[in-house]
């Protein structure tokens, strides 16, 4: 496979069922989509904590204002950890393009989809064994 940095896109490329199933210009632009992802998700990760840092330097008003920072902050932190969870599924769809397995189901080795992949570019199933896998955790959780 070429590099995919060297690859020139158009401004308005899409990935069409024209071209080659996971062809390079196509793995070129969900990497491209993937990084700007994850530097979107850095962003808004390093504006989160310089905020708590913002907030935590602030003096501590009464209980009313004490726990409404708290109540801010727990939420901040837990949109940090969904970021952080985020940032490693697509750090995790970068190595599958760079190893060429991006774009296929984990579970049936089965093309993915463009229309799936670029409304979740950090799909790892097809809808079918997506459907499949949370029903399966449905039943099991309806058994316990």
């Amino acid at each position: 496979m070429s590099s995919l940095d060297d690859i020139e896109l158009p401004a308005k490329y899409r990935p069409t069922q024209k071209e080659e199933y996971m062809c390079d210009k196509q793995l070129a632009y969900f990497r491209r989509k993937l990084l700007d992802w994850r530097a979107e998700l850095m962003e808004e990760s390093q504006e989160t904590i310089d905020h708590l840092r913002d907030i935590s330097n602030q003096d501590v008003g009464d209980e009313v204002d004490r726990a409404s920072r708290e109540s801010d902050h727990t939420l901040e932190l837990r949109t940090r950890d969904r970021y952080r969870k985020l940032q490693a599924k697509i750090d995790q769809a970068l190595k599958r393009i760079e190893d060429g397995s991006y774009g296929y189901c984990d579970d049936t080795g089965e093309e993915i989809g463009l229309k799936r992949l670029d409304a979740r570019p950090v799909a790892t199933l097809t809808l079918e064994a997506q459907e499949r896998r949370e029903s399966k955790e449905k039943h099991t959780a309806d058994d316990r």
